[in-house]
């Protein structure tokens, strides 16, 4: 099969924090499965687009979530007009094809999902299809990468041990004030000025995680507001609607924000 459309045809921008370009090609040339863990809108999927492009494999996603059962990963029997006929899966097809397979956000499925990537994750890496009674041999080339944020671990919504104890992981947060300054104005056009506001903003509201709020405002959201910024909608506006309004429901944390951000300008 052609898996010409999972190859990424233009070069993702990603600025490097640290040596997590080089860790993650070693462990490639290595055939190690990958953790990506850290908050949401650090750029942990921007990160595998950009490498799957670096390394010229194709990059199946999966967004995984809680509905999402075994079949949805690996495939299922379907009716067309010639009968009953094998779909492979995501999953399957990256292992079968030689890509890399990325499930976002993998503590979104529900546990018995998950144990299907097992026998991929060690030295067999193979994948069963109990469905098909088929053994399905990975390719070389393939590898499996997840992604999660431990900030919204809890009881229910955590990886086993036999499931993490498989990966290697890398650590991802948001970039230091003047890396994030330079992704927030080369992604949102604004000038590098400006993007350092949106940054400042940012950063107090991250002190206020756990103080009120679950999570700060992400790279992803300075990004944002600063698309609106280049549309000439003005500073306080743009993070109104990018920032203030998507992260918090609660009229005095807005309050509070809407005064931060007006502290910062």
């Amino acid at each position: 099969m052609d898996l010409s459309n999972y190859l990424l045809t233009g070069q993702p921008y990603y600025h490097p924090v640290g040596n997590e370009v080089a860790l993650f090609e070693a462990a490639y040339a290595a055939r190690l499965p990958m953790m990506l863990k850290g908050p949401t809108g650090c750029g942990k999927t921007r990160f595998i687009e950009h490498m799957a492009w670096r390394l010229g494999k194709p990059l199946i996603t999966v967004a995984c979530h809680e509905d999402m059962t075994a079949s949805d990963l690996v495939g299922r029997f379907l009716l067309d007009a010639e009968g009953t006929v094998w779909h492979d899966g995501p999953l399957t097809l990256s292992v079968r094809h030689g890509a890399i397979c990325y499930l976002d956000e993998i503590v979104e499925a529900r546990q018995d999902t998950t144990v299907v990537i097992h026998p991929l994750t060690d030295d067999r890496r193979i994948l069963p299809l109990e469905k098909k009674n088929e053994l399905v041999r990975a390719h070389p080339d393939f590898q499996i990468v997840i992604s999660y944020n431990p900030g919204y671990q809890s009881v229910i919504k955590d990886l086993k041990e036999s499931t993490k104890q498989r990966f290697a992981a890398l650590d991802f947060s948001y970039p230091e004030a003047s890396i994030e300054t330079e992704i927030v104005a080369h992604e949102s056009g604004i000038a590098h000025e400006d993007a350092a506001v949106l940054v400042r903003i940012a950063g107090r509201t991250r002190n206020l995680k756990g103080h009120g709020l679950d999570e700060g405002a992400s790279t992803r959201m300075l990004v944002q507001a600063g698309r609106l910024m280049s549309r000439s909608i003005p500073l306080r506006e743009a993070c109104e609607v990018a920032i203030v309004l998507p992260i918090s429901d609660d009229p005095d944390m807005r309050r509070a924000l809407t005064e931060t951000i007006a502290a910062c300008v």
